[in-house]
């Protein structure tokens, strides 16, 4: 039998080697070559190419083939002569232990580990935004309600690191300031660092299942690694390093999902569609934009379901038990995970704090320590009140001296989301009835209660104008509603100044009437222009710069008695002639709650404008986000603490950014080409190829076009997920053109292009079968040009890792110390 090595008889290693074999068709048996030139074992046997697509003796009885007369010695001995492979070469081992998936996993984690750790704590100083989510953290530990723009869950978890590092809460994260000793921010850097670790773990199992070439699933694990903006970013207490992570969780999710369609209905099939379910509740519960990677998985899920409505053979009750099972785990997991995360969120935070103000009065009193806790029940003439719209995301009835700059040109009138003394009022009697008594007036009498129906005045507190409607000046963004000013003073104005209380409902009295008293908290209010018949309003609609990006409060003519953002009630009241009292109050509804503070999230949101006429250093544009036009410091540039930069690594971000020019073109070319019925792919290869185009570039255009059309301040770091799906277009068209068996090939003949001035020979098409994974028409890619140009690639990629490593670790001292960093005329590093 021939061996590669050498053959060695166990018994006696000394005897001749008898038994090797010369492959020569000129070797013959018994003298005799054999008819079809295959070789002979030995006398008698079968050649050797029959005996092994036999299989076994009893295929050969059935074929009739001959059958051996007698053993041959190679037969006999066949089990007892042990092969000594020849050793391995050093790329042969290198390409086993890249093999070998378990044993990279665990490589990477600990690359991972060590990255992210690496001087983790070498900043004393309250780096950038850990200013707001550390403090935010330190609320849920003192149980003090705020509020925040983002999703409670990513704060929720730093708390959670917080308080498993011993952290009690009593610090403010100022930024810039340094860490007390007592404050264990080296801990909690650490833990959440760990979502930033898991990111290259998440990448490697994805690239797992995307059917790339091994080559391509370690490069594309490299760059997650190797990104110095997705390590800078990830080794501080910040949201992005949750948000990333659960963003690739979603990817990983969908994919594995892909790869089981055949199998339906399986625990694998199902595991995986419920992990992409709750992985989109968590990344959409960590910040908002964690619904575009919803958006992604919601247009596979059309298309699935679509194409499965066009398959006749499935039952009609299987294609409903799809429907349902993605109803299940794609909408109701998400839906309450979401739901879930604030119910904690109101759970945890049940004391008075900085965000009281944007939640609803009833809730805000149910809070421990809330000044509303104690106040006179009834109003009266001469109660010092707050008004507090009772619309979805409300905010309070707020004036101040600023003055429009059209229309009426008098006191601005607003809505506004914060405690402050702007939002005073006082109901004043009418100018020709009796005035008020002084505070050091001496009246006997009991003073007059406020009634349904009773027409007064709104005096602002601080300023002394009265609050009016103005018919022939429209609001100053909506356009069919009335301009509200203040304007006037206590002895002098106009008759539209005067409002008529109207009581809708109370919740502990019952539907209002007339003469109904109007009561603190539970009384629901409009407030009717008595001369104008418009009703007082406040929308949604935010004022521009000049109004301090508060709400819009106007007069409305339409009078629906369902619109609530027409509906008001008494918040803060405070009368010296009445008498406070405490009791039970009625505790707000949590869907009313939950659906209440998320509109205040969107509103608040879009509030978030940048200033043209100020200069932010920090903010950037999205246009300059895919080839970084500029970058962002995120702390103090001082020789005296380590400095970050928050920039990525060339070779990855201009790398995706150009991958994604390639892509289209490529994808264009492929589907003119098979309009014209050429086919360069198989139906397997081509639905690869296809998905991948799918996941990275619809991905990466579903999270970065949103900040194209958007309205709000944006960083750099508002990138940091899109590039993800850039980069998984990058490995793609690497992996197209370069290292897949069944793609990498080329078809440029040269001799053939010199005598015909044809680029390539042969027929344009080849005859797929439907299950066919054949490899396309061309040469293939050689092992060694593919072995090169990864080594090279990845080189690269650690190279350019290497230069920058400073940014994310920290550079000290003199900036300038720190020679050839800055890339591009706009990276502000010197």
């Amino acid at each position: 039998m021939a061996h590669s090595g050498s053959v060695y008889n166990r018994q006696n290693s000394a005897q001749p080697h008898a038994l090797s074999i010369d492959a020569s068709p000129e070797r013959t048996r018994n003298g005799e070559a054999l008819q079809d030139g295959s070789v002979s074992d030995g006398p008698g046997l079968l050649p050797m190419h029959r005996r092994t697509q036999s299989g076994n003796l009893a295929d050969v009885k059935e074929k009739g083939e001959a059958f051996p007369t007698r053993p041959s010695r190679v037969s006999k001995y066949a089990n007892a002569i042990p092969v000594q492979k020849p050793p391995m070469t050093v790329w042969e081992k290198a390409h086993s232990y890249l093999q070998d998936d378990r044993l990279m996993l665990v490589v990477y984690t600990l690359l991972s580990i060590i990255t992210h750790w690496y001087r983790i704590g070498s900043n004393h100083k309250v780096v950038w935004d850990e200013a707001h989510f550390g403090k935010f953290g330190s609320y849920y530990i003192r149980h003090k309600f705020y509020f925040d723009v983002h999703p409670p869950l990513g704060k929720i978890l730093v708390s959670l690191a917080g308080f498993l590092s011993g952290f009690d809460g009593n610090f403010e994260f100022e930024s810039g300031h340094d860490y007390p000793k007592e404050v264990p921010f080296i801990k909690m850097r650490l833990l959440m660092s760990i979502y930033g670790i898991l990111m290259v773990p998440v990448a490697y199992l994805t690239a797992q299942s995307m059917h790339w070439n091994w080559r391509t699933k370690h490069l594309f694990t490299l760059m997650v690694l190797l990104d110095n903006g997705w390590l800078t970013i990830t080794r501080f207490i910040l949201l992005d390093s949750m948000l990333l992570l659960f963003t690739l969780c979603v990817v990983l999710g969908l994919v594995r999902f892909h790869r089981m369609q055949n199998e339906p209905f399986t625990k694998s099939w199902w595991f995986w569609l419920f992990f992409t379910g709750a992985s989109i509740g968590c990344v959409s519960s960590v910040k908002m934009v964690g619904l575009f990677a919803t958006s992604l998985v919601g247009l596979y899920t059309m298309e699935d379901l679509w194409a499965k409505f066009g398959d006749l053979k499935m039952p009609v009750r299987t294609y409903l038990r799809h429907w349902c099972a993605r109803l299940l785990a794609l909408v109701i997991v998400p839906l309450s995970i979401y739901t879930l995360s604030f119910k904690l969120h109101f759970a945890i935070l049940y004391k008075t704090g900085p965000g009281d103000a944007q939640m609803s009065s009833l809730f805000q009193s149910n809070l421990q320590g809330s000044e509303l806790a104690e106040y006179p029940i009834e109003a009266a003439y001469g109660s010092k009140l707050t008004m507090k719209n009772m619309g979805y995301g409300g905010g309070l009835l707020h004036s101040h001296i600023q003055k429009y700059p059209e229309g009426s040109g008098e006191q601005q009138v607003t809505c506004y989301h914060y405690k402050d003394h702007n939002n005073h009022f006082v109901i004043q009697p009418l100018y020709e009835e009796p005035a008020l008594p002084g505070p050091n007036d001496t009246d006997v009498n009991p003073p007059r209660m406020l009634k349904s129906g009773d027409v007064f005045r709104f005096s602002h507190v601080e300023t002394g104008r009265n609050l009016r409607a103005h018919k022939k000046f429209k609001a100053p963004v909506t356009k069919d509603h009335y301009e509200v000013s203040a304007a006037g003073n206590l002895t002098h104005g106009l008759h539209t100044d005067y409002w008529v209380a109207e009581v809708l409902d109370d919740m502990q009295l019952g539907k209002g009437k007339k003469g109904a008293p109007v009561r603190t908290l539970t009384s629901r209010l409009r407030f009717k222009n008595k001369q104008l018949g418009c009703y007082l309003r406040a929308g949604h609609t935010v004022l521009p710069d000049w109004g301090w990006k508060q709400l819009e409060v106007a007069c409305d003519p339409h009078n629906n008695p369902n619109d609530e953002f027409t509906y008001w009630n008494i918040e803060n009241h405070w009368n010296p002639r009445l008498k406070s009292s405490s009791k039970e109050h009625f505790r707000s509804p949590f869907f009313k709650d939950f659906v209440h503070l998320n509109v205040a999230m969107m509103i608040s949101n879009n509030a978030l404008i940048p200033d043209a006429d100020k200069a932010d250093a920090l903010a950037s544009k999205p246009l300059e986000w895919p080839w970084m036009w500029r970058g962002m410091r995120m702390n103090g540039w001082g020789a005296d603490q380590d400095k970050y930069y928050l920039i990525g690594n060339a070779f990855v971000w201009w790398g995706s950014t150009f991958s994604l020019y390639v892509v289209v073109a490529m994808l264009t070319w492929y589907i003119l080409r098979r309009q014209r019925r050429i086919f360069d792919m198989s139906p397997v290869v081509w639905d690869d190829f296809l998905f991948g185009v799918k996941v990275g570039l619809v991905g990466w255009i579903l999270h970065y076009l949103p900040f194209l059309v958007m309205g709000r301040v944006t960083y750099i770091h508002h990138y940091l997920p899109t590039l993800y799906f850039a980069v998984i277009v990058f490995a793609h068209m690497l992996d197209h053109f370069l290292w897949n068996d069944a793609t990498a090939r080329y078809r440029f003949d040269l001799r053939y292009f010199l005598r015909t001035g044809q680029i390539s020979s042969g027929k344009h098409n080849i005859d797929f079968q439907e299950e066919d994974k054949v490899p396309c028409r061309g040469t293939p890619v050689s092992e060694a040009t593919k072995n090169l140009t990864f080594l090279g690639l990845a080189a690269l990629l650690l190279g350019i890792f290497w230069w920058f490593r400073a940014v994310s670790f920290g550079m000290s001292g003199d900036i300038h110390k720190w020679h050839g960093l800055k890339w591009r005329k706009h990276w502000n590093i010197y």
